[in-house]
């Protein structure tokens, strides 16, 4: 995937969610009687700016995309020619100016729910919830489920795809909660699987908590299916047919774990055990060296053998009516915001790492990874930073939405303003607090870069 195809990505989906997000702060201001001034998409030197009526509002896309603000007309802010008074933000109730400050990260929890109503109606490919082997030791494996298992409910909940499974773990992982796992195995047969979470240590939270418990989605057995003519398996003698079993001595169950075992091995030598027909044998080979994304990974131009008709059972596509769709889209935004809420919180009293914290890199990363498997996933990445973007500004931080809102709470309790001095602590209290959070995201960012 290249940089400039991660880059427009990112630019696109950031560019819609700050348009989103002004436009509710823009439209809610004209409905209340307010003028506004400039509706700008990023910050910094005007790249290009219209009005498109004498008194109208100024439009303006900026040189740094990396947020937005609409400019309304304010007494604080400069002279107000007495005629337009009325249109003044600071002239208008507490009420209304709750409703205009509120409407932004509304706006972004709109978009997702009518992101995923489109999604829910048109239909979501995914895979079936069956499990890989769990690893060993493992919560999944000492609770008795195998491969082949078919998650059928969580908790009493119904889980129709592989994504529905995951959210309901990782919210009950999230609980500490005993987690009932209805399932039916690869003969058929229906079983109920108990998993006690309330001692799952939620600091490696930052991998995968579900692959932690052992419960990974089905894969492919490790088994070749073609190598590149003149490649490195080629070379090292591997042929269609063989099946790995171990690399440098560890247990190969899946392709996907091969392929983990030999990216992570460039310009190193390994040792591979196989079998065939012919039986066991031993090789050796040296992953070539390859650039990724900013890292350098092993390869070996080697595929899998895939059975069509077995990977066609195991993905579906889940369809609802109109209004089942918005009802769900509904539940989907409002327990993600809840989830996100929560991790704050974990994240406030030490349950859950900082290094979860993610910056714009991660963030163009992601937008990347998911235009680059299709719109379905796409679509779905949009709605989960809408949503996340919905509930950072709604933080009672100041500088933040969250943080008006605080004051105009402060001002509907003690029937007066908030004091200019208290706002002007407030403000560098909440830079400081931004501040912070920056460094962290950019840190973890980077540092997830340069480690792979």
């Amino acid at each position: 995937m290249s940089l400039l195809f991660t880059l427009a990505a990112f630019v696109i989906a950031l560019g819609i969610l700050i348009v989103i997000h002004e436009y509710g702060h823009y439209l809610a201001a004209r409905l209340c009687g307010v003028k506004v001034l400039r509706f700008s998409m990023g910050f910094g030197r005007p790249l290009f700016a219209k009005r498109f009526s004498p008194d109208g509002t100024e439009w303006v896309l900026a040189a740094l995309p990396l947020g937005g603000y609409v400019k309304m007309l304010d007494e604080r802010e400069g002279p107000v020619p007495s005629q337009e008074l009325e249109l003044a933000f600071n002239r208008k109730s507490v009420w209304r100016r709750f409703s205009i400050v509120v409407a932004g990260p509304a706006a972004n929890f709109l978009l997702a729910i009518a992101l995923y109503w489109a999604l829910f109606m048109v239909g979501v490919p995914d895979a079936k919830p069956v499990i890989a082997t769990p690893s060993a030791d493992s919560i999944a494996a000492k609770a008795g489920l195998e491969r082949g298992d078919v998650l059928v409910r969580i908790n009493g909940e119904a889980v129709q795809s592989w994504q529905d499974a995951r959210w309901r773990l990782l919210q009950l992982t999230v609980d500490h909660a005993i987690v009932i796992a209805d399932i039916t195995d690869r003969g058929g047969r229906a079983w109920s699987k108990s998993m006690d979470l309330r001692q799952f240590d939620l600091e490696g939270l930052e991998g995968d908590p579900v692959a932690r418990l052992g419960i990974r989605l089905y894969r492919p057995d490790a088994v070749v299916g073609g190598v590149l003519p003149g490649g490195v398996a080629e070379r090292a003698g591997l042929h269609a047919g063989d099946r790995v079993l171990e690399v440098d001595g560890r247990a190969i169950n899946t392709w996907d774990e091969f392929v983990i075992a030999i990216r992570s091995r460039p310009g190193e030598t390994v040792q591979l055990r196989i079998t065939n027909n012919a039986g066991e044998s031993h090789m050796s080979l040296t992953p070539e060296p390859t650039p990724e994304r900013g890292r350098t990974i092993g390869r070996i131009g080697a595929e899998p053998l895939v059975n069509a008709e077995e990977m066609k059972n195991l993905f579906t596509t889940v369809r609802h009516g109109p209004g089942d769709a918005l009802g769900l889209a509904l539940a989907k935004t409002w327990e993600t915001s809840i989830f996100s809420l929560r991790m704050i919180g974990r994240m406030i009293t030490g349950d859950v790492s900082w290094r979860n914290i993610s910056g714009p890199v991660t963030i163009a990363d992601y937008a990347g990874q998911s235009a680059q498997a299709g719109w379905v996933s796409y679509l779905v990445f949009l709605a989960i930073v809408s949503i996340s973007l919905g509930v950072l500004n709604l933080l009672p931080v100041p500088l933040l939405d969250g943080g008006h809102l605080m004051y105009y709470v402060a001002e509907i309790v003690i029937g007066r303003p908030v004091s200019e001095n208290a706002m002007e602590i407030g403000q560098r209290l909440g830079l400081a607090v931004l501040l912070v959070l920056m460094a962290f995201a950019l840190y973890n960012d980077f540092n997830r870069l340069f480690s792979g």
